[in-house]
């Protein structure tokens, strides 16, 4: 699944000349524009629950009763965006960390990209920290199930990498979990940075880099309870 990053100034709407295209692609064209129109909402400064499935297909361009057609209430479109930033991000970092590259390269790496992400898809990750601590209870589980599956990915990674051979499987997945929520939180420092200042880019990637790998050096010397004498 593709996830787009729209300008807010750019209007979410579906064509008049859409007729003419195949009915799939005017399908995915709605679906499209439906979603884009709540991120449209969101940036304007209205949280996700507070979103009508009127005022979403009015921005979007199309007649209420198109929505349903592609999403049995605005509950399913926001599990639909959780899911479409978290699918594309795992698979980036799953590659970045299997690059083969030693484990300090490959902490900048996976930082780089994920910074690169963030940028990319500013709307999702503002939806994604504004629902992840309130909103609906149904996004919050979807989100907290997403957070859960990069967690155990880069446990299985790492594990298969052989990082932190010492380590119980229990332990592994805490220090993966220290680090997935040290770069959730890092998120909203990456999108309030102001653009063009390369300084503090810099300065901010090195810390979050640094933030890393102090977890991972506690990780090297921490003793599961069973090994503590």
């Amino acid at each position: 699944m593709t996830v787009r990053s729209r300008p807010a100034s750019e209007p979410s709407v579906v064509e008049d000349d859409e007729a003419t295209l195949p009915r799939g692609q005017r399908k995915q064209r709605t679906r499209d524009a439906l979603i884009d129109a709540a991120l449209q909402l969101m940036n304007e400064g209205r949280s996700f629950n507070s979103l009508g499935l009127r005022e979403i297909t009015r921005v979007a361009g199309v007649v209420p009763t198109s929505f349903y057609r592609h999403f049995k209430d605005t509950n399913e479109l926001g599990l639909v965006l959780v899911e479409e930033s978290g699918l594309t991000l795992r698979r980036m970092l799953r590659e970045a960390r299997r690059a083969g590259a030693p484990m300090k390269d490959m902490i900048r790496r996976s930082v780089q990209v994920y910074k690169a992400f963030v940028l990319s898809n500013r709307l999702h990750f503002l939806f994604v920290a504004g629902e992840r601590s309130g909103g609906s209870p149904v996004i919050r589980s979807a989100i907290r199930n997403e957070v859960d599956q990069f967690i155990d990915e880069m446990t299985s990674d790492l594990r298969h990498l052989a990082i932190f051979p010492n380590l119980s499987p229990e332990s592994l997945r805490m220090v993966c979990e220290l680090v997935v929520n040290t770069m959730l939180h890092a998120a909203t420092d990456i999108l309030d940075l102001p653009p063009g200042d390369e300084a503090q880019a810099r300065a901010q990637e090195d810390n979050h880099v640094h933030q890393v790998r102090l977890i991972f050096l506690g990780a090297q010397l921490w003793r599961d309870e069973n090994e503590k004498g």
